[in-house]
């Protein structure tokens, strides 16, 4: 599920999900030189002429006659196209700008900030301080009300709180989920509005 827990610290400010999810197990099988069976192929050379339809054999002899591979591209068409190529660095290539894409990537954490009814007003501004931090990194924040004994008999307490948050970051969050009482929990989940924070300036940047 992608996701990861960590034990609460003494700020008891946690991570509670990572994304995103990873299906590259699930990538379709290209199919090389002999794995392709079907009895005509149009075939592109690796110059990117077109050669028109052929056997498969005629191809795959081809290719190997130039020291290549037959590479299927479009097992869809009809007949299915291949390319004559040099497999290995076409997996290498590939595998790099897979790479560059997970790190160009954008991964959004929902980090959990826990406060209680009676959390004073200083300890409560501390909290949004970095309930507001975890937002303007483009992260979502889920805040959790814990009752103890018979302060759940209060929900309204813990409501009054998560309101208190909810004020003072007022124009620059989305709520998502509204507060829900489970169990002994009452909890409300963040997201930063679109353009509500600016990103921290590049160094050199000129400034605006």
């Amino acid at each position: 599920m992608g996701a990861r827990l960590l034990s609460p610290t003494v700020g008891e400010f946690v991570i509670a999900f990572r994304g995103p999810i990873d299906n590259r197990s699930r990538a379709p099988q290209v199919r090389v030189n002999h794995r392709i069976r079907v009895p005509e192929v149009r075939v592109i050379a690796d110059d990117g002429e077109q050669l028109g339809i052929m056997s498969s054999s005629e191809a795959l002899r081809m290719a190997q006659d130039r020291g290549l591979d037959l590479v299927e591209v479009n097992p869809k068409a009809e007949p299915p196209v291949c390319k004559v190529m040099d497999y290995g660095r076409f997996k290498y290539e590939e595998k790099k700008k897979a790479n560059e894409a997970r790190k160009r990537q954008t991964v959004v954490e929902i980090k959990e900030v826990k406060v209680r009814p009676k959390t004073d007003e200083h300890d409560l501004d501390t909290k949004i301080k970095h309930i507001r931090r975890f937002l303007e990194e483009g992260n979502k924040a889920k805040v959790t009300v814990r009752f103890r004994g018979r302060e759940v008999t209060h929900p309204e307490k813990g409501r009054e709180v998560l309101d208190d948050i909810i004020k003072a970051l007022e124009g620059t969050i989305i709520i998502e989920q509204t507060p829900q009482m489970e169990g002994k929990t009452m909890t409300l989940l963040m997201a930063p509005k679109p353009g509500a924070f600016k990103k921290p300036a590049t160094p050199g940047a000129p400034a605006e």
